[in-house]
């Protein structure tokens, strides 16, 4: 709870929330997108990077480029319920949003292909990543049949 409220209100995230992840090397995805605050709905253009199961962001790409780096915020994709379409929902063309059990942040990328991309990314990331399923709930149905 409190990495969301940092994440939110744009305190920098603690280290824990995004330790082990080297986001400066070979991100999964990464790309400019435009956010909209939490409280405050003004929209501000930020620097996204995928990776890991963590969506971080910063001011430009610079600040991502080092390992010393440290992001303006992060989301585990683990507690991202969807991601999908805003554009009826804001009226904004290329938007998207992304929710968790608590709330919905939006998003908006610079061309449909660049939304379709981030929505495919970020999808998959939430599968791969989700706490739902957990290794021993899994099923593997090749080895189950006799």
């Amino acid at each position: 709870m409190e990495s969301l409220w940092r994440s939110v209100t744009g305190a920098n995230p603690d280290p824990s929330d995004y330790a082990g992840v080297e986001f400066w090397s070979n991100p999964e995805r990464s790309g400019w997108l435009t956010k909209q605050g939490e409280y405050i709905k003004t929209w501000r253009r930020r620097w996204f990077v995928l990776k890991q199961g963590k969506l971080l962001w910063f001011k430009d790409p610079f600040d991502s480029s080092t390992s010393s780096a440290i992001p303006r915020g992060v989301i585990s994709t683990a507690d991202c319920l969807t991601v999908k379409g805003a554009e009826d929902a804001l009226n904004k063309p290329f938007s998207f949003e992304l929710s968790t059990s608590r709330d919905t942040m939006y998003f908006v990328a610079d061309s449909d292909k660049e939304k379709e991309d981030w929505i495919n990314s970020i999808g998959r990331s939430i599968v791969q990543h989700s706490r739902s399923v957990t290794d021993s709930e899994v099923i593997d149905y090749d080895s189950s049949r006799a």
